[in-house]
């Protein structure tokens, strides 16, 4: 049972990197950046107060604030939420209802974005998976704790998302208390269109402000199956479907932009302090495991062994056009050139350099090029340690 242990342990650590990073990008990441002045002044006043204290205050001071709009916490199905907002479209919307106990949530999320003007905010709030597992810590003694973290991991974080399972998961808690990570809950918030203004854990919560920019987004919502398929771009432009082991918490494809905006890149053009990967995911990564799904890929043929990697739209986008050109003549490949070189490159500018030397020598020998690149990346895992990421 130690295993849930070690993976909740992994988490809460990067909840608290998160806190301790807080004040390096509060400059940003603020709701003193709303330009409206009655939800900044109202989010200001709330700010500080318990979820029990905040109903209160909300019951009482609602009237002074005619643009806003309180779910109660009866409310918990999408049709109530589209009758208790009906045509108000305010500024600002109060979910005051947990999250996680919400059972159709991505339905929720996505019916609330439909009945929010453009620029309108959201306030809510939920119990991170490693929130619960500091509760259940202090409230059981040691050796007891053990069972009961394992066992809550088990059943509130595996079981709806393995086939044999989620039937019975679902239909004995109709998907209510289910603990999901931070990441999660960014994942699932952006999915529906709404993009974070402020974040932050406070009184036993993760309490979020975030304001609607876009329609949600129309695909199937992630399963939590170990493999999963990722939308790239390949050969000419056209998008395929890449397949890997899951590295990274569930929704955490629907933040790139997020984590990129406030975290930046760092060596090897990777995300800096990305927190969206999870404890089997570092493992996976280090032992080269992570990609051997897209042995697949290479026999339908949408990939090759050698070349360069599959990008997302979002990370294609922060390439030059003439490398965003050069890139779409190729297949994309397994292996990526930059783990032929020696000293690893260390911006997003290195990388493309990298990869505008493969590619440009491999227009004019592919054969040659890639057999020259696969011994010499083949050199550099085993003598040099390289990792894949």
């Amino acid at each position: 049972m130690k295993t849930p242990l070690f993976h909740l342990q992994y988490e809460i650590e990067q909840d608290e990197a998160y806190t301790e990073r807080g004040a390096d990008n509060g400059a940003k990441l603020s709701i003193d950046n709303i330009e409206d002045g009655e939800v900044k002044r109202l989010l200001k006043e709330t700010a500080d107060l318990t979820q029990k204290e905040l109903l209160k205050w909300l019951n009482i001071n609602q009237s002074n604030y005619p643009s806003t709009v309180v779910i109660p916490l009866t409310t918990i199905t999408p049709e109530a939420l589209s009758y208790r907002i009906g045509e108000k479209k305010p500024k600002l919307l109060y979910i005051t209802r947990p999250l996680h106990t919400i059972e159709n949530l991505n339905q929720f999320l996505c019916t609330a974005n439909e009945h929010l003007e453009q620029g309108a905010y959201i306030c809510c709030h939920s119990m991170t998976a490693s929130l619960k597992r500091m509760m259940l810590e202090q409230k059981y003694p040691w050796g007891i704790r053990t069972l009961v973290v394992g066992a809550h991991y088990l059943w509130h974080r595996v079981c709806p998302k393995l086939r044999l399972t989620n039937k019975l998961y679902y239909t004995l808690t109709h998907g209510k208390n289910r603990t999901f990570p931070r990441v999660e809950v960014l994942g699932r918030l952006y999915r529906a269109g709404f993009e974070v203004i402020d974040e932050q854990f406070r009184h036993g919560e993760f309490f979020v402000v975030a304001h609607k920019v876009k329609a949600p987004v129309n695909d199937t919502p992630p399963t939590g199956s170990p493999i999963i398929h990722l939308r790239r771009i390949g050969l000419n432009g056209k998008e395929i479907q890449v397949h890997k082991f899951r590295t990274m918490y569930t929704y955490s494809e629907y933040i790139q932009s997020y984590v990129y905006e406030y975290q930046h890149l760092e060596k090897g053009g990777k995300f800096k302090d990305d927190y969206r990967v999870n404890f089997w995911g570092t493992f996976l990564r280090k032992v080269w495991l992570d990609e051997l799904p897209m042995v697949w890929n290479m026999l339908r043929g949408d990939m090759k062994l050698v070349g360069v990697r599959p990008l997302s739209r979002h990370y294609f986008s922060l390439y030059t056009p003439e490398m965003q050109e050069l890139r779409t003549q190729t297949k994309p490949g397994l292996l990526p050139p930059f783990y032929y070189d020696r000293k690893s490159p260390e911006t997003i500018e290195e990388v493309q350099e990298s990869e505008r030397r493969y590619l440009e020598a491999y227009l004019k020998a592919p054969r040659r090029t890639d057999w020259r690149y696969f011994w010499g990346i083949v050199g550099n895992i085993i003598f040099h340690h390289k990792q894949s990421h």
